[in-house]
């Protein structure tokens, strides 16, 4: 009878202990517990201002900022104080709680394509999987092998529109079009667009504009940002620059519009040229039509 009641109680032991084990499972770690879209953010007026501080501006260099077109994700690169190599971060909408987690180091400047299934990395690309993950990094091959791409955004046709750095430290804008599921051969856009250095177009989803930096006479000062649209003819008219409320004597660059059509990010250098941080600006998307209405 003793080795009985010895038997029970030890059971007894093992099964409370399995059930506290199960009880003390850590949940996981979250950044934050904003629920509510753009990061909890209130929204900008048509002045600009740094997006999510304290979250995403930082004291640190963040850049190149993007949603995801269902806009549950944000993606951005991002060098903390002190480290050699530059972070590709993500924050995730996760029942209705947003998480940030850091990616991998940084693979290519990030814009997500308009139906959601890629992620571009200039030359380099992720799928979704069937888990709605992201793939391993792979990168364009024909006709894109060898081009030096620094950033490609891709229209709901599926026309690719990138830039090409050069030695010299000017670049052009190109594109290529999906055709019978293989794209063209890259063609350069017209001189209008490729005057001076003009670098990370942001192709609207149906085509019908087009935003890009560059350093160009009349400008206020480095680069800044410029609109151009498509006509009739399916040229592109002269660039317009956004105006001195995006554009100042800093470097203004990487613009492009959220996919809702909200609103307008880019960075800027806050600070000197030699010693100033790059940072992530939004502001109301309808600034572009204060200007072009002008």
């Amino acid at each position: 009878m003793k080795n009985i009641c010895i038997i029970l109680t030890l059971v007894l032991v093992l099964f409370l202990n399995a059930c506290n084990t199960k009880q003390s499972k850590p949940e996981p770690h979250k950044v934050s517990t904003i629920e509510s879209p753009y990061l909890g953010q209130k929204p900008p007026s048509l002045t600009p201002k740094p997006f999510a501080p304290g979250m995403v501006t930082t004291r640190n260099w963040e850049y190149s900022g993007v949603f995801s077109p269902d806009m549950r994700e944000f993606y951005f690169l991002r060098q903390v104080e002190g480290a050699k190599e530059q972070e590709f971060v993500v924050f995730k909408n996760e029942g209705n709680t947003w998480n940030e987690a850091v990616i991998s180091s940084r693979q290519g400047q990030p814009f997500v394509a308009p139906d959601g299934k890629t992620m571009h990395l200039g030359r380099r690309y992720m799928e979704r999987n069937v888990t709605n993950e992201w793939s391993e990094v792979k990168s364009l091959d024909t006709p894109f092998e060898g081009l030096p791409i620094m950033r490609l955004t891709a229209s709901l046709k599926g026309t690719y529109f990138f830039d090409e750095f050069k030695q010299d430290f000017t670049g052009d804008i190109r594109y290529s079009r999906l055709i019978n599921g293989a794209y063209e051969e890259p063609k350069l856009l017209s001189k209008n667009i490729n005057t001076g250095k003009s670098f990370h177009p942001f192709i609207a989803p149906d085509e019908s504009y087009l935003i890009f930096d560059s350093t160009r006479e009349g400008g206020y000062g480095d680069s800044d940002i410029y609109i151009s649209f498509r006509q009739q003819d399916d040229s592109w008219s002269n660039p317009i620059n956004l105006g001195d409320k995006i554009n100042t004597k800093a470097w203004e660059a990487s613009a492009s519009v959220t996919p809702d059509g909200k609103y307008l990010f880019f960075n800027r250098i806050v600070g000197s040229k030699e010693d100033g941080n790059v940072d992530i600006f939004w502001v109301d998307a309808k600034i572009i039509e204060t200007i072009i209405s002008k």
